[in-house]
């Protein structure tokens, strides 16, 4: 195998000049599951029953459904059932897509930390005289964050890298900046090994973030 250093020096700064759009689609896509995933959880914990049904099952398809299918059905599909969204960009679909789909697996995160609390917690809360929002506001929310946070990171990262799929609906993101590049060069590996340690090199870094942000929150917490 020859490889080509030179080449694939030189492939950086041009992979790089797509990494806004990545950025842009997992952090965007991450605010809103994050929003609606912990939605569905405070629903969830109070176990009604024909809704807590009805929220298991959203969870369970979304959950269950492949990226690129779900990503075709929001670009593709919905147009068939709501005409307004014939003119949608494609990546307002991958953000609506990425919404869906992490939104579900929060859900799952988010209820198991706001059960995380002790029960004693809140009935503390109600002795002193604190509202229920107020209890959930001073007392649960900050403690079920922290126990969420690991496995809302991870979440993220998934979300990161599962960000390539938007490629298949013309996305110019950094799987369609190589993808481009190897239809110029023919060089796949120099080319695909660049974007892959990008990909790796961002979540390096926002791993560090993290962790600095997981130690710094639970520092009331610890004993």
């Amino acid at each position: 195998m020859n490889f080509d250093l030179s080449y694939f020096l030189s492939v950086f700064p041009e992979i790089i000049g797509y990494l806004p759009t990545t950025l842009l689609i997992s952090v965007v896509s991450i605010f809103f599951a994050v929003l609606f995933g912990l939605a569905v959880a405070l629903i969830r914990v109070r176990r009604v029953l024909v809704v807590d049904q009805l929220l298991a099952l959203y969870i369970s398809l979304f959950r269950s459904m492949p990226s690129v299918v779900l990503l075709f059905l929001v670009y593709y599909g919905s147009p068939q059932i709501i005409p307004a969204m014939v003119n949608m960009p494609a990546i307002s679909a991958a953000i609506i897509c990425f919404t869906l789909k992490y939104s579900a697996y929060l859900a799952e995160i988010f209820r198991a930390g706001l059960e995380s609390v002790e029960h004693g917690q809140r009935e503390a809360g109600s002795a002193v005289g604190l509202s229920p929002f107020k209890i959930y506001r001073h007392i649960i929310l900050p403690q079920a964050f922290v126990n969420a946070l690991p496995g809302t990171g991870n979440m993220f990262i998934s979300l990161l890298k599962d960000s390539s799929v938007a490629f298949f609906v013309g996305v110019p993101e950094l799987l369609a900046a190589g993808k481009l590049l190897t239809v110029e060069s023919y060089k796949f590996f120099e080319t695909y090994l660049a974007v892959g340690l990008i990909y790796w090199i961002l979540v390096i870094l926002y791993s560090w973030a993290q962790k600095a942000l997981e130690n710094k929150l639970s520092i009331p917490y610890k004993r």
